[in-house]
């Protein structure tokens, strides 16, 4: 679904997010302020993607502003090295053509970042006070919000996790099944968390109550997250990754983040060819990202000039809210969950994260990183900018499949001139351990010559798979978005 409008506009992965943003921007809120109202009511709308338990980044961009880029992603805590640490436990999630394996439990659970990446945002960048921004999060939580199709398949192939706990279970299967489209999910006490971050900010969930009482869950479940690592958690500024690509620049996620490193490196090895890039050439281009995802690599992005070597020497899941004001300022945000860790704290609101068990993030295998090291996250919230100005506001969900779903975005509107709707809604590829996934209407026969040592993997359908873009554009005629139908997106004017 998309839409066009002159106050601004709002990509995201729900109507209510989306509806949420645009709101604010009406009543007079710049992109930040609709980003951060929309991220609060995705915490009701979407939990199986976001929450208070999860973490993220924010892009900021345009309208006078300086670039920069907020990071409030997971952190890795302290793992016991006694035996006494509870064990990853795997559970098969099935997208009808392909089956991933996710891990969650205690030992999945990182220190999470979104009630600092909120507050920290409001502060650097808001114009209307948090209180007002949360209310329609907070009446949406305790009300109730009914499933649309596109969460309850979440739900549905999610089903395992959601019943791997008597907590989650209580939330997600009350009636001993997994709530179905059409159903209420209702979460009063998340509804009571969102009121105690409106008015006390991040300290209850960091240093207060809200921190003591996860810690002690997890710790009596052999979950490694401590006190002092959540008291010393910080959302932090960082200066976005800046790229030319043909004659634009595009501002993504820097390092320590893999997924805008790794965007970027595409783009850079894309923009020595032809235009537009041949199905091959971009499938080239997957394929040497992900060759470069070496433990060498994932060691080095938390070094000092680490991007600056890696591009000289090479060159010579999630949701995601969209928002571009009538300014020209831009708010590009992406913020995970995981898939969620199953462990839902009482009387918190949270259900923790399962970054530590992600695949994706650990693929040299899991609990490898220090603690206190921000994880390799593969989101890549991003901006392009032509003649100084934001043509395009972009991320994804999807977790590995992010990079690959930006960067065929990325072409679509630069090199074959499509709008964002077209753009978005294109059939995509991806590339991941020697096979080619591609949805309907990709031309596979045009990765012959060079390619040949590739499998190839037909989906029957766009797939959720395929990552979940969310776009706005400024264009000559207006501004105009597209939610991804993959994941349910939506655009709303304002």
């Amino acid at each position: 679904m998309s839409e066009s409008g002159e106050r601004g506009v709002v990509a995201a992965g729900h109507p209510l997010t989306a509806q949420a943003g645009a709101r604010v921007l009406r009543e007079g809120g710049n992109a930040v302020d609709a980003a951060v109202g929309a991220m609060l009511v995705s915490f009701a709308a979407e939990p199986l993607l976001t929450g208070l338990g999860a973490g993220g980044h924010m892009l900021v961009a345009g309208g006078g502003q300086e670039p920069a880029l907020l990071d409030f992603f997971v952190q890795a805590p302290t793992r016991a090295g006694d035996g006494s640490a509870a064990e990853l436990q795997a559970v098969d999630v099935s997208f009808g053509d392909a089956v991933q394996v996710f891990y969650i439990g205690p030992a999945s659970c990182g220190v999470y970042g979104t009630p600092a990446g909120v507050c920290a945002a409001i502060e650097r960048w808001g114009t209307l006070p948090l209180a007002t921004l949360a209310a329609p999060a907070v009446r949406l939580a305790r009300e109730g919000v009914m499933l649309n199709a596109s969460q309850a398949y979440v739900a549905r192939i999610l089903a395992d996790l959601l019943t791997s706990t008597p907590e989650c279970s209580a939330l997600w299967a009350p009636e001993g099944r997994v709530l179905g489209e059409g159903e209420w999910l209702r979460n009063p006490e998340l509804a009571d968390a969102l009121e105690l971050l409106a008015g006390q900010g991040a300290e209850p969930f960091y240093r207060g109550g809200i921190a003591r009482a996860v810690c002690s869950w997890l710790g009596e479940r052999g979950g490694s997250l401590s006190a002092p690592e959540l008291a010393a958690y910080e959302a932090i500024e960082r200066r976005p990754l800046e790229i030319a690509y043909r004659d634009r620049r595009v501002l993504t996620n820097p390092p320590p983040s893999a997924g805008g490193t790794l965007l970027a490196y595409s783009l850079a090895l894309l923009d020595r060819g032809g235009r537009p890039p041949a199905l091959a050439a971009i499938v080239r281009a997957m394929r040497a990202a992900q060759q470069e995802r070496t433990p060498e690599f994932l060691r080095g992005l938390a070094q000092a000039g680490f991007l600056e070597r890696f591009m000289a020497a090479r060159l010579g899941s999630t949701t995601h809210i969209s928002v571009l004001d009538r300014d020209g300022r831009a708010c590009s945000v992406t913020a995970t969950n995981g898939e969620g860790s199953g462990v839902v704290v009482p009387g918190t609101g949270i259900h923790v994260n399962n970054v530590m068990g992600e695949e994706d993030l650990n693929p040299h295998g899991f609990h490898r990183h220090p603690a206190g090291v921000r994880m390799p996250s593969m989101m890549a919230p991003s901006i392009v900018m032509r003649g100084g100005e934001v043509e395009l506001v972009l991320g994804s969900a999807g977790s590995n499949r992010i990079r690959s779903a930006i960067l065929q975005t990325i072409v679509g509107v630069v090199d074959r001139d499509l709008d964002v709707q077209a753009a978005v809604r294109a059939p995509r590829v991806h590339f991941e351990d020697g096979v080619v996934f591609h949805e309907p209407g990709v031309d596979v026969h045009a990765l012959a010559g060079g390619e040949e040592d590739l499998e190839v993997v037909g989906f029957h359908d766009l797939n959720l798979f395929f990552g979940g873009v969310q776009a706005v554009q400024s264009a000559p005629t207006g501004l105009s978005g597209a939610g991804d139908p993959r994941r349910g997106g939506v655009a709303v004017s304002a």
